[in-house]
């Protein structure tokens, strides 16, 4: 059981509400809320129970706010420590007050995540699942609130959890020959086994790589810029998703300047939409500045929108922009569907799949399910469930499970050089211990306190 001092912070966003939460958890969280709280002893209260009273300032027994208290006792509860939680009047000054309260009564400020961080080193919560609370918080859909479920609940610890099992019963088994070499025929058994276990694994790390791809759109989003030249109707797109006027919408050239990013739901899917300057060659440094930024965003992006104006015939820079997207993921919009038609259908086949193609108008906004359902087929199939999503990577869990697939590579060749066993063991132990990482079970001190000081003060 980790032992510390007893740490107390703001649990809710900071701003005008009906209540906000301040937080203790620690040894002592009871007896601190207890002596600056009027009301009944809450030393004497059931665990899990909720209380009515006040918070004061015991010098004086001036009354600092009408509260009610949360008390829960260990080990049951988020950090296995004491937790006691002050619900208040919402507010800044109301929040802050108590929260000094609690300070002034022995309590200390809690560290970005320190609560999270408790429970990990308490055993309550592993590395992957603390990670998940983030997630959880950071939701920006349904589905991606889900599937941050799933993993809090603990889909890939148990998967990695699993995986390190096997791997340390193949290792076991390894330990008898080392200890043995007496028995011809026990290295050649183990070596069988360190190959069988590896290729068992690799695999099962691959399939979890590749589920987590869709994971990784829930968290992340589909990362879309909106790409063509001036005047096409690139900003009209972006306001009509989002459902705002995010972004200036003029008959001037040039009037986006630099890229313009905004979050929006596509059918329980977060898109990070990018609207990017119009490309053109322009002698304006600050628009070419632009223009730069434009073409940047476009080699990042999952997903290419390419806007096209149908009341135009195609230009140099439309074949330009066909061209160089042509690899990536991409719809086309042939928009101002409302103007008389130049540029038809057939005038992009040597550019384009018809499939690709889709007519709008942003006037209208007329062809916007269209789009949506190419994005979900694009992705997801047209089948998008976050039942589906079992496992939410992270970039350090993808950069973890690529070493450690690299690491049973190794053994894989060292079993077909014909190695012996005593040294194929060590890259098979270290992809054991890269595994471990994910889940906190091999991790050291420092990252520990690297990941928890990403998280908000009162989680």
């Amino acid at each position: 059981m980790y032992v510390a001092d007893t740490i107390a912070a703001i649990s809710t966003a900071l701003g005008e509400s009906a209540i906000g939460i301040v937080r203790l958890s620690g040894e002592d969280a009871i007896k601190i809320a207890n002596s600056i709280y009027q009301g009944k002893d809450l030393s004497q209260v059931d665990s899990h129970t909720i209380h009515y009273g006040h918070i004061i300032k015991p010098q004086t027994a001036q009354i600092v706010d009408e509260v009610m208290v949360s008390v829960m006792r260990a080990p049951r509860t988020y950090t296995r420590e004491n937790v006691v939680e002050i619900n208040c009047h919402g507010g800044v000054v109301a929040v802050q007050r108590i929260l000094e309260a609690t300070l002034d009564a022995g309590a200390r400020l809690a560290e970005p995540g320190e609560f999270s961080k408790r429970a990990f080193l308490n055993g309550r919560i592993d590395l992957s699942q603390a990670e998940a609370v983030m997630d959880l918080i950071q939701a920006k859909t349904n589905k991606a609130m889900d599937a941050s479920l799933d993993q809090l609940q603990g889909s890939l610890s148990h998967k990695i959890t699993s995986l390190r099992q096997r791997m340390l019963d193949t290792l076991a088994q390894v330990e008898v020959t080392i200890d043995y070499p007496e028995y011809d025929d026990v290295e050649e058994l183990s070596t069988q086994e360190l190959q069988q276990t590896a290729e068992l694994v690799q695999k099962e790390i691959q399939a979890i790589m590749h589920q987590a791809q869709s994971g990784r759109l829930f968290r992340e989003g589909i990362q879309t810029a909106i790409i063509g030249r001036p005047n096409v109707g690139k900003s009209s797109l972006l306001n009509a998703l989002t459902g705002f006027e995010k972004a200036i919408v003029t008959n001037i050239e040039g009037t986006t300047r630099d890229t313009i990013e905004e979050y929006v739901n596509v059918r329980g899917v977060p898109l990070k939409l990018i609207d990017t300057a119009g490309i053109r060659q322009s002698d304006d440094i600050v628009e070419q500045i632009g223009v730069e930024k434009s073409k940047k965003a476009m080699d990042a992006a999952d997903l290419i929108i390419l806007l096209l104006n149908q009341a135009e015939a195609l230009t140099d820079t439309d074949r330009e922009l066909l061209e160089l997207t042509k690899d990536q993921t991409r719809i086309i919009l042939l928009n101002k569907q409302d103007l008389a038609p130049v540029l038809k259908l057939d005038d992009l086949r040597p550019y384009a799949d018809q499939e690709e193609i889709i007519q709008t108008s942003m006037l209208n906004e007329s062809g916007l399910d269209a789009l949506e359902a190419q994005i979900e087929t694009k992705f997801f199939s047209g089948n998008i469930e976050s039942k589906d999503v079992n496992y939410l990577l992270n970039t350090r869990h993808t950069q973890l499970l690529k070493q450690a697939i690299q690491a049973l590579t190794e053994v894989l060749e060292g079993t077909e050089l014909g190695l012996p066993v005593d040294l194929i063991q060590i890259d098979f132990t270290r992809a054991w211990d890269l595994l471990g990482e994910i889940t906190g079970e091999s991790v050291q001190d420092e990252l520990i306190d690297k990941l928890f000081s990403q998280f908000c003060l009162g989680k």
